[in-house]
């Protein structure tokens, strides 16, 4: 999730205050055997598992320090097409040369961890748990063809997501 997004979700500000920021990490990370899909007239995307699994992975970031009502807001968000699930995804070994000091430290640390080959895979990532949501709706709803395209999400739908009436999210 786009850390400005995150914020507005469970602070109600796209931008946080410091102390709120300061009270996440964001590091980039990989969840190996699954894929982002388009959902059909939505903006947002869907994660499925992929087989086989090692042929496919969904870049994303996990985010640390969230409080329980944090959690809850972000449930409300997703909603009931979503269900959570631990799953392991690969984060970078070397905490503070990636984590989200501020939004380009964070695209910086996403673009080096998707341009990782299986050796710089081996050596630079370990392997952790985190929850995500995946998608629980009917795969009819969603484009298996294209996979979900975040820059053209930022491009195009990232003003919209941080500035629209919160009634309309």
């Amino acid at each position: 999730m786009v850390p400005a997004i995150l914020h507005r979700i469970i602070h109600g500000s796209a931008t946080p205050e410091p102390w709120q920021k300061a009270l996440l990490t964001t590091r980039p990370a990989l969840l190996p055997g699954y894929r982002r899909y388009r959902v059909k007239g939505a903006d947002y995307p869907a994660i499925l598992p992929y087989a086989p699994p090692e042929s496919s992975s969904v870049l994303g970031v996990v985010v640390t320090g969230l409080t329980e009502g944090d959690v809850l807001r972000l449930d409300v968000f997703e909603g009931t097409m979503y269900e959570k699930r631990i799953v392991k995804v690969k984060v970078p070994k070397t905490k503070g040369a990636l984590e989200d000091e501020d939004d380009k430290s964070l695209q910086k640390g996403l673009d080096h961890t998707a341009h990782l080959t299986g050796k710089q895979e081996e050596d630079e990532m370990e392997e952790v748990e985190a929850t995500t949501y995946i998608w629980t709706d009917p795969e009819e709803d969603l484009d298996m063809g294209a996979e979900w395209d975040f820059e053209s999400f930022k491009r195009d739908k990232l003003t919209w997501w941080i500035t629209a009436p919160e009634s309309e999210l």
